[in-house]
């Protein structure tokens, strides 16, 4: 069930009336209803990989259990090493398995030997990377002594499969999320509304920014080789804003609907096109999942403690696991292998945390350095973004041949219509004012006169149903 489509605006209107005016006074019932959205919601997918959910429930919530009650060291690391590996394994065997054998069949072909192996026709379920680390994290943090475990499966299923950000995230820890499950909670008017500002604008972040730009931006990529260096560029570029429209759009969705049911989900992304460098950019994208390879992998690897060298390994392994993480094909690889390679300079010099508050604080233009800064981020980041939706390594090397190789001065041959290339005008300037806030419409036109706040809310929703492209799935349900 996509957030974009006629099911689930019946659906959230229906479980919004009856989570507060049905089931208000109960916290127990209103997260078993939860749980039982959660999984509807779910199922319009693919009902048979509830299962999958209702395992790693169910595992990782005895696991904690039986953790918080053992003070063997031995005992606690082998009951950890269970939840590991079983909630690796599957997200192993759906998402890597064939490009694993795939690889291995090719490796052998090298050596003059056949392997006679065959690839299965797998489905990737839906969310599968998100609800994984979400309870590892759990499991691992009770590890550690950080929580303590929780004896209400109810909450901990509705932690787990807590329906707005189940698909794509955030990716929420069990410090932050799971308590408030566990807590009485009341309906705050003011929460809500601006949740509903968050939601109305993440959804034109998708319908009218992403989606638009996805039909151009498919063109150019999907015929690559007919067009010149100009329409290759216009091709990144608009995947470039496609990928950020559509993520940051689902996130803003996700964690304003959230609020709507009385729950605080953690800031996802933070304007990341506005950053001066890759590392600030690192610190504004995809927040949740780069701040879980920090805590998980990075810190527990040595972090920056032991040395520079040390701390160059380190940041190759995170960038490296990101890229694979992402999906089983090497050009999500080569994506991260670009992405440490934009950090290394920054980490040799030591000026990796140079550019971490707002940019033009307190100003409405930029300084010239700060706006080459952020162009020569951007434009770092296009660039990579290329092996990111790249086919093979192959077509985005073809591509970034192809771009420089002739007409790279002329004007493009495929491009947006003029509405569409004023409304991504709009879009900018928009984030550009709210960069400072958790959203754009947290506190833009709040001083304005009623008539006129509703009219740019009005202008918003008429632009959704006007200008929304074709009905398409969420970039990062496919990982």
């Amino acid at each position: 069930m996509l957030f974009n489509s006629l099911d689930f605006a019946i659906f959230l209107p229906v479980v919004f009336l009856v989570y507060w005016f049905v089931l208000r006074k109960s916290v127990s019932l209103q997260n078993l209803f939860l749980v039982a959205a959660s999984y509807v919601f779910y199922s319009f997918w693919d009902w048979r990989f509830l299962a999958l959910i209702v395992i790693s429930t169910a595992m990782d919530y005895g696991l904690g259990l039986a953790i918080g009650k053992t003070d063997g060291r031995r005992r606690r690391r082998a009951l950890l090493l269970v939840s590991v590996v079983v909630n690796l394994g599957f997200l192993v065997f759906f998402k890597y398995y064939n490009f694993f054998l795939e690889n291995f069949r090719e490796a052998f072909t090298v050596f003059g030997y056949q392997l006679n192996a065959h690839t299965l026709d797998i489905i990737l379920p839906v969310g599968i990377s998100f609800y994984t680390f979400q309870t590892l994290s759990y499991t691992i943090d009770v590890y550690r002594g950080q929580l303590r475990p929780t004896r209400d499966f109810i909450a901990f299923s509705a932690f787990v499969s807590f329906f707005p950000q189940l698909a794509a995230g955030p990716i929420e820890r069990a410090g932050n999320f799971l308590p408030q499950f566990l807590a009485p909670r009341t309906f705050d008017y003011s929460k809500a509304v601006d949740g509903a500002r968050q939601m109305l604008w993440g959804l034109f972040k998708k319908v009218v920014i992403a989606d638009n730009c996805a039909e151009f931006a498919n063109t150019i990529f999907n015929g690559s080789d007919g067009y010149g260096g100009s329409t290759l560029v216009l091709g990144a570029v608009l995947f470039a804003f496609q990928i950020y429209g559509d993520f940051s759009g689902y996130s803003d969705m996700a964690i304003g609907m959230a609020r709507l049911f009385g729950f605080s989900l953690r800031a996802n992304f933070a304007f990341p096109y506005f950053s001066r460098d890759i590392a600030e950019f690192w610190r504004r994208w995809h927040i949740s999942l780069t701040t879980w390879f920090r805590d998980y992998i990075y810190i527990p690897l040595g972090g920056s403690r032991d040395g520079i060298w040390k701390s160059v390994r380190n940041t190759f392994i995170i960038f490296l696991v990101s890229g694979f993480w992402h999906g089983a094909n090497w050009t999500f690889i080569a994506w991260g292998a670009l992405n440490a390679v934009w950090f290394m300079p920054l980490l040799l010099s030591r000026r990796n945390r140079r550019n971490v508050g707002t940019i033009a604080q307190g100003r409405m233009l930029p300084s010239f350095r700060e706006f080459l800064s952020m162009a020569a981020t951007f434009s770092l980041t296009v660039l990579t973004w290329i092996f990111f939706r790249a086919e093979s390594i192959r077509h985005a090397w073809d591509y970034i041949c192809g771009i420089f190789s002739n007409r790279l001065f002329s004007m493009p041959e495929v491009h947006p219509d003029k509405s569409i290339a004023v409304l991504i005008a709009l879009f900018f300037v928009v984030e550009w004012i709210g960069r400072a806030d958790l959203h754009p419409l947290e506190t833009l036109a709040l001083r304005w006169r009623r008539v006129f706040r509703w009219g740019l809310y009005l202008a918003i929703a008429l632009s959704i149903f006007w200008f929304g492209g074709r009905e398409q799935e969420f970039i990062y349900f496919q990982f």
